[in-house]
């Protein structure tokens, strides 16, 4: 039987496919079919197919696609693909027995089809390489070396000259360095796409002048990051001063553009090139929000940072078989009212890890949303969120709605309402008392696609959260327009209460229109007396922070329970 994920062969130099089938046979017949052409990979569902694409790119030459898929199906993970730049070129050839899908999925951005069931081995294989070969042909006919912005080798061509360039000299000490532009895309809205075309033309003159006198290649990794491989940089400060010069001249006005640069220096020689500069991006990342430093080295506990990262993806699947994700909540308090009350919970996930211990979601959390992964850590919560859910029901006789959080990627799984309402069905919880919590972020992305899940969500009964709101750029705008039944307010605001008095005023304007439109506020991060006393003057509904609590396991949390019932009694 074939398993997920196995590999038929792993010979270097093999081209890689990539088989996302529900069906077990399906994928096994169309395995065996490939096997001996092509190092096979499989999949189960489109987002395990994501992942697996995620993670390994343009090292796949083919995805054979399904579209009839639990999950996530086949036509969500085609637009998927087509939506993502780095993955355009990536062919993916369709498999269905549906009449008139084929055109359908042409017109998506597939590359061909074969229909199911698969007949002549021999036809398979060879719409499989013939489609395989036309993608490549048509990429070396699109490729030329140069990026026709910057007069920079484009990607492909400069990490193929950078490890020449390190054959023809097997003694010098190299540097990996990325230099970006910080908030490049304010500069094109600001400034116009033009103004922030010309200002990557001169930075790229800039890096092909520095480099060219300190021996090296320089290249353009995409949009506003560009790759410099030269050798060791006695002073990286000189160097990225020296970048600036007459940048700013393609803007008018006065803003300032400032660069950021990763550094991997003396890189090893063991480690992949393309490897060595994602080290060097890692570095830059670190002072993403930084705005007193401009220059960040590649060291050991970044490594250690890397390392980490993959043992924690490494370990996902047996940490959900073993139960090493604990949920735990925090309440969440009404706060018009003569005193405080308990009207909810949200759900938190931590990693009691065997080795590592308690492991922050700062750690794991963006590294699942990165690899394809959070879609079953969500499930995991969601279930254990709605069996706590039922279990103090049954010891208190109160129905205590709690909150969860929705993922960008559980958007695309067509069966996510049918899931959720199985899931309170069967606790016996009304679909009102189960709060769906979705970031700003996700609506600002991809406001369409999940207009549409969120209205269906809420004509199943669910109530949706904002969450994360003045975190983006288009909130106001969007507020009018998006079905939502609660805002919660980015926690930066309430950091910022008694620093800032703008920051208060803004949080006002922001309870007022929500007030308008009949939308309940909630702000998290509450830490002090001071906090909530504002923030019940302007209006604010609901608070939760560690004023009140930090997140705790569900034993300690009922003590909460047990307060608000004794309040009840003694009214």
């Amino acid at each position: 039987m074939i398993q997920n994920h196995e590999r038929f062969h792993t010979a270097r130099g093999r081209r890689r496919v990539l088989i996302v089938d529900d069906g077990v046979i399906d994928r096994a017949i169309l395995g065996n079919m490939l096997e001996q052409d092509y190092e096979v990979l499989t999949a189960a569902d489109g987002a395990e197919g994501l992942a697996l694409i995620r993670q390994w790119g343009l090292r796949l030459s083919a995805v054979l696609l399904d579209l009839h898929m639990p999950v996530m199906d086949g036509r969500s993970l085609l637009r998927e693909l087509r939506a993502d730049p780095e993955l355009l070129r990536l062919p993916v050839i369709v498999l269905t027995a549906e009449k008139g899908a084929e055109i359908e999925s042409l017109r998506m951005g597939a590359s061909d089809f074969i229909t199911k069931p698969f007949s002549d081995p021999e036809v398979v294989r060879t719409r499989v390489w013939r489609t395989i070969e036309l993608a490549e042909d048509a990429y070396l006919i699109r490729t030329t070396e140069k990026d026709a912005l910057t007069g920079l080798f484009n990607q492909e061509y400069f990490f193929r000259y950078a490890e020449l360039f390190e054959q023809n000299h097997p003694e010098e000490e190299m540097d990996a360095v990325m230099v970006d532009i910080c908030h490049f895309h304010l500069l094109n809205e600001l400034h116009g796409r033009s103004a922030g075309d010309e200002v990557l033309r001169r930075l790229g003159e800039r890096i092909q002048k520095a480099v060219g006198e300190s021996e090296g290649l320089s290249g353009r990794r995409d949009a506003d990051r560009f790759l410099v491989f030269v050798r060791h940089l006695e002073n990286p400060e000189e160097f990225l001063n020296c970048l600036y010069e007459g940048l700013g001249e393609a803007l008018s006005g006065s803003t300032q553009i400032r660069l950021r640069m990763g550094i991997w220096s003396k890189a090893d020689r063991n480690v992949e090139m393309v490897r060595r500069f994602d080290r060097a991006k890692l570095a830059a990342d670190t002072i993403r929000n930084n705005y007193n430093q401009s220059i960040a080295v590649y060291d050991g506990a970044m490594h250690e940072k890397e390392l980490l990262a993959e043992r924690l993806i490494g370990g996902v699947e047996e940490a959900l078989r073993e139960r090493q994700f604990r949920v735990w909540y925090q309440p969440k308090y009404a706060i018009q009212g003569e005193r405080p009350k308990l009207v909810s919970a949200e759900a938190l996930v931590r990693w009691k890890h065997p080795e590592f211990g308690m492991v922050s979601p700062g750690a794991f959390i963006p590294l699942f949303e990165e690899n394809g992964l959070i879609q079953k850590l969500d499930h995991y919560v969601w279930q254990e969120a709605a069996e706590q859910m039922r279990r103090w029901r049954e010891k208190f006789g109160i129905t205590l709605p709690v909150s969860v959080n929705v993922s960008r990627i559980d958007i695309y799984d067509p069966h996510m309402v049918e899931r959720l309402l199985g899931l309170v069905r069967d606790n016996g919880i009304a679909p009102r008392d189960y709060l769906l919590e979705i970031t700003e972020s996700a609506y600002t992305q991809d406001s369409r696609q999940l207009t549409g899940v969120v209205e269906k969500l809420r004509e199943a009964g669910f109530r949706v959260e904002m969450d994360d709101f003045g975190s983006g750029y288009s909130s106001l705008n969007m507020l009018s327009e998006l079905p939502v039944d609660a805002l919660k307010l980015d926690m930066r605001f309430i950091r910022n209460l008694r620093t800032n008095a703008k920051n208060l005023q803004m949080m006002k304007l922001v309870v007022d229109i929500a007030r308008f439109l009949q939308i309940p506020v909630i702000a998290e991060g509450v830490e002090r007396a001071a906090h909530l006393r504002q923030l019940r003057e302007i209006g604010c509904d609901m608070v939760q922070g560690y004023y009140f609590s930090k997140p705790v396991p569900a034993e300690e949390f009922e003590k909460f329970i047990k307060k608000e019932e004794r309040k009840k009694c003694s009214q």
